[in-house]
């Protein structure tokens, strides 16, 4: 006669958690900071950095496929018309944009993705259609705390010409009436502030419920 000897017990399920991935898109005023707290954040081994694409020539000390993946024109449009790019914008006489399928192959293998960009590229992003991007996407703006310190910022610099100074607060200004179009915003101080703040936004949204699968074997 066969059976289950009472000693023995089924084979327990074997479960482990997978998180997908998460797309961090950084947004701020010109000026505000940006750049600086994304280098910092390169720095670790929490994401990946989504290179961009560009028709504009290599500034010195630029390096192809790390700073930018310089494009032609005739390249650039035809990733364009092949739909290779979440978002591209035609900025100052030159496109930009952001390679869709390095984006993909990443949050579905658990990575996150940090992008650095403008509020109308991240605009372009919220309406992509795609539904893992817009199950992944996390949008940020860093926020100046007044108008008077992005111009204090911009003028510290010492690497702009005053009519430059000019157009980019004139930008500014307009970027920072567009913080609540954005899931989360950082009112900027120093960028070791900064860098605490997004960790916590970061931390958090590691641990949603709903990033986790359930995988049994």
């Amino acid at each position: 006669m066969s059976g289950t000897s009472p000693n023995e017990s089924p084979r327990e399920v074997e479960k482990t958690f997978r998180r997908h991935g998460i797309l961090f898109v950084v947004s701020a005023a010109s000026g505000t900071g940006k750049s600086t707290l994304c280098n910092s954040l390169r720095q670790s081994k929490d994401f990946i950095y989504s290179v961009s694409c560009t028709t504009r020539a290599p500034r010195p000390g630029e390096i192809d496929g790390e700073d930018y993946h310089f494009l032609s024109r005739e390249h650039f449009e035809e990733k364009v018309a092949a739909g290779g790019f979440i978002e591209h914008a035609h900025v100052h006489g030159n496109y930009y944009g952001t390679l869709k399928q390095t984006v993909l192959d990443a949050i579905a293998s658990g990575t996150d993705v940090l992008l650095d960009i403008d509020a109308q590229g991240a605009e372009s992003i919220r309406k992509n259609p795609d539904p893992q991007i817009a199950a992944s996407l996390v949008d940020v703006f860093i926020m100046p705390p007044t108008f008077e310190e992005l111009e204090r910022r911009l003028r510290k610099r010492g690497t702009e010409t005053e009519e430059s100074i000019i157009r980019r607060l004139a930008n500014g200004r307009e970027e920072m009436q567009r913080w609540s179009e954005f899931k989360y915003t950082i009112l900027s101080g120093s960028m070791e502030e900064d860098l605490t703040k997004f960790r916590a936004i970061m931390r958090a949204e590691r641990y949603l419920s709903r990033r986790l699968t359930l995988d049994e074997s």
